[in-house]
């Protein structure tokens, strides 16, 4: 067994019934020049010899008698691959929109607690002999860079099969006096911890606040607390909906070079771009910088396929400004900044106070919070990116051709984007609900729109058509 992180607990304790708090891993497998038929049955053989190496997908949560603590997980479950493996069908014609809509239906339902926290959903009826894996795994598992690493473990990413097996050993359920006798001892450490946090707490937030009067104020970045209110920020409602749109890795890696600043600037600085032709559609007007809720990873190992060891910088978005330009250099300063504050306060700080999050009144408090909360003083959006493989995988024998990934939706803010680069490319996801866009592909056009502002301000072409992708899904009308 092992305890659930602070981190970990939140994200269980954040999900409600308008909420859910799983993530979405889709590859899409391009079997055209796949020896034979690739089938379900592939697939599924892949996943049932593979299994032993996906050690979280063998996890089962277990909660502690009188919620004394954080849950638990239970290690090496037997895993029922007749449900948690399931077959879908795209509607014709099979391309980039009618697979969209399928995830935004996979995304609309939770995940069952009482089962290992996962569906992989195998998507057929694709155009062009194309297929969609759609992993569904609760955040609480796991965050960006362990569903990479989880991701990488599933996908062939050498041709060999050394490390294929179908045994892996199956856990037995503990005790009533087990569960207590860990939360007793996990406790324990806890109090003997609460100074020395207390302590690195103090200093944190002094260093921040020292750091902050030095600063010169600049009203082009948001204040933090104050975000404006959007058409993006409302009560969410349980129904998600879900685009995708790829660009090429070298083109934005270009973008960046011509402009000094980095791959992660442009990633925000677009967003900034497609927010603001957005809330000009939606709001009429876009005059006050947004804050982006960015999470940071504080543990990049290879090796790590569980856990969430997040933070997250707050980054202001300069969408009240035309001049694409000066949007990326507010963005890159309003990013360094950020960084700055997350260093000073400590990269850790804050997964070490979720640990003491009260278990017995979290969840109510987040549920009530979650049906009532139209405005989120925290943030408006959220934006991500995380760095996917290098090289290109394979499930069952067939090349994966992209990878999409997304986040969660937060009270008050119905507006997640994630950049997943692969290989040459750079593929964008947006979830939202059903209530906030009239299509939510408007979304990744601006997206689109918003970086080839950015080059053309800088001199350089237009972004080009990924010819390795799933053709592109323009909104309609």
């Amino acid at each position: 067994m092992k305890r659930l992180n602070g981190m970990d607990a939140m994200l269980l304790y954040s999900e409600t019934p308008n909420l859910h708090t799983h993530t979405l891993k889709v590859a899409i497998i391009h079997a055209a020049d796949y020896p034979g038929e690739f089938t379900f049955d592939v697939f599924r053989r892949t996943v049932a010899r593979r299994l032993h190496l996906l050690d979280p997908l063998r996890y089962r949560l277990i909660d502690i008698p009188w919620k004394l603590h954080h849950p638990m997980w239970i290690e090496d479950c037997p895993v029922d691959l007749d449900y948690h493996l399931r077959r879908v069908q795209v509607p014709a014609p099979g391309g980039r929109r009618e697979l969209d809509e399928v995830i935004g239906r996979i995304a609309s339902t939770p995940l069952d607690r009482t089962r290992p926290l996962w569906e992989f959903h195998f998507a057929e009826g694709m155009a062009d002999d194309r297929f969609a894996l759609i992993g569904k795994v609760h955040h609480t598992l796991a965050d960006g860079v362990a569903s990479a690493n989880l991701l990488a473990r599933l996908m062939d990413l050498t041709g060999s099969k050394a490390d294929e097996n179908d045994d892996y050993a199956v856990c037995e359920e503990p005790t009533t006096t087990e569960l207590l006798a860990a939360a007793g001892r996990d406790h324990v450490a806890h109090v003997a911890a609460l100074p020395g946090l207390a302590r690195d707490a103090a200093k944190g937030f002094t260093r921040l606040w020292r750091r902050k009067k030095e600063r010169t104020d600049n009203p082009d970045l948001a204040k933090m607390f104050h975000t404006p209110p959007t058409f993006l920020n409302h009560v969410v409602s349980p129904t998600r909906t879900f685009a995708t749109a790829s660009l090429s890795l070298a083109e934005v890696k270009e973008t960046a070079k011509a402009l000094g600043v980095t791959f992660n600037d442009v990633v925000l600085a677009t967003a900034a771009g497609g927010l603001r032709e957005l809330l000009l559609r939606y709001d009429g007007r876009a005059d006050r910088p947004l804050i982006a809720s960015v999470p940071v990873s504080t543990d990049l190992s290879p090796d790590r396929v569980t856990g969430n060891e997040i933070g997250g910088l707050s980054v202001s978005l300069p969408i009240h400004v035309d001049d694409p330009i000066e949007r990326v250099r507010l963005t890159s300063l309003s990013t360094g900044r950020a960084k700055e504050d997350y260093e000073l306060l400590g990269p850790k700080l804050q997964g070490q106070l979720m640990e003491y999050l009260p278990p017995p009144v979290t969840p109510a408090m987040l549920r009530w919070q979650s049906k009532r909360a139209a405005h989120n003083r925290l943030m408006n959006v959220a934006v991500s990116s995380v760095p996917g493989p290098r090289e290109r995988g394979h499930i069952g024998g067939a090349p994966v051709s992209e990878i999409y990934s997304i986040g969660v939706l937060s009270a008050g803010s119905a507006f997640n984007m994630t950049v997943w680069s692969y290989v040459d490319q750079v593929d964008i996801s947006i979830l939202s609900d059903d209530e906030t866009f009239n299509d939510i592909h408007e979304a990744t056009d601006a997206m689109i729109h918003g970086l080839n502002e950015i080059r053309a301000a800088a001199g350089l072409p237009p972004l080009s058509t990924v010819d390795t992708a799933m053709a592109p899904a323009p909104a309609l009308g």
